[in-house]
């Protein structure tokens, strides 16, 4: 079903049309396949229903610009978009709206002479060389077809030209993370981080964007051999700060500060009371060092090991020795036990 507009009152003066020109207009014809669209002169465009946000709202008198995409189709129309024109309408509404050290984004469209090239509505963007890495580049051209963003250099809106840097951007924004995170960092915090480099003595993990340093002897209880017995490049980790130097801009991380000390578990597995075999590790002048069966530690004082106050340690007891041992008192918290000697 169709409805007919006054073609008379159409101006039919004749004009050329091509590819990407843009024209007012108005609705002179409404299909099911779309509308015939009059741009003032001899042929009328054709306007597919699907390049409408709301083609059942469309009505016969209304009128828009559009933007040529076909000079002539099978049936002797003109095609044309309106959806491109109010692309291109608020394209140019953007770069007109831009100023020196405004970002902006964009898809790089060719490699020139110059730079990369693009557009923003009727505005050339172009990005020299030197401005698109701060590392040296070899082949642009891989550059084709990816979005970016830059920070406006230069713009003469007469010329319609803008010039852009990516570099400046990409340096503003590392400044911006950096500075963020000196503000937000504090020791004990809990921070996600990747390692980007391993050393003999430790690793450098990148914290949003900042390299921090983990000894190896912050990795693990257990003792490395080598950094990579435990962590490899890219691995993602949670860490705590344990050290921070906001002068010399250094950070020391733990991974270890978030892991349970195996000698707090063992101790947290022995019950006041009980008593449990063991052997002396160690002697001191004041007692002895004896390991029980879990494998945890604690100090057998010599005052818990004999009432007789004229004895030495050594008389008591010798390292190498099989002893029962009561556990009379523990501290969780600080990793201490303390045993009575039974017979």
């Amino acid at each position: 079903m169709s409805e007919n507009f006054n073609l008379d009152l159409i101006d039919k003066t004749f004009t050329s049309y091509k590819k990407g020109q843009a024209f007012d207009g108005v609705v002179v014809q409404k299909t099911d396949a779309g509308c015939i669209f009059n741009i003032g002169g001899k042929n009328d465009a054709f306007i597919p229903a699907d390049d409408f946000e709301d083609f059942a709202g469309l009505k016969i008198g209304d009128r828009f610009s559009v933007v040529i995409t076909k000079s002539k189709n099978e049936e002797g129309l003109i095609e044309a978009s309106k959806s491109l024109a109010d692309a291109l309408k608020m394209a140019n509404q953007n770069a007109a709206s831009l100023r020196l050290g405004s970002k902006f984004s964009f898809v790089v469209t060719a490699v020139g002479e110059g730079g990369l090239v693009s557009r923003m509505g009727d505005f050339q963007i172009v990005i020299p060389f030197d401005e698109v890495s701060a590392v040296a580049l070899k082949n642009h051209h891989k550059y084709v077809g990816r979005q970016m963003e830059a920070v406006v250099t230069e713009i003469d809106k007469e010329a319609k030209r803008i010039v852009g840097s990516v570099k400046l951007l990409q340096e503003q924004t590392r400044v911006a993370i950096e500075n963020n995170f000196w503000n937000s960092i504090f020791i004990n915090k809990i921070v996600r981080g990747k390692v980007a480099r391993i050393m003999p003595y430790g690793a450098f993990v990148n914290v949003d964007g900042v390299d921090c340093f983990l000894h190896i002897s912050q990795i693990s209880y257990e003792r490395l051999e080598k950094v990579e017995d435990a962590l490899s490049i890219g691995d993602e980790r949670q860490f705590k700060v344990i050290g921070l130097d906001r002068e010399n801009k250094k950070v020391e991380l733990s991974l270890k500060a978030l892991q349970k000390d195996p000698k707090q578990s063992r101790i947290e597995e022995l019950v006041v009371g009980q008593v449990y075999d063991g052997e002396v590790v160690k002697l001191l002048q004041f007692g002895a060092i004896v390991k029980v069966e879990n494998g945890a530690t604690g100090l057998l004082h010599i005052s818990n090991a004999t009432d007789d106050r004229t004895k030495k340690i050594y008389e008591i007891v010798k390292v190498g020795d099989r002893v029962q041992v009561e556990v009379i008192a523990k501290d969780e918290e600080q990793a201490k036990v303390s045993f009575a000697l039974r017979k």
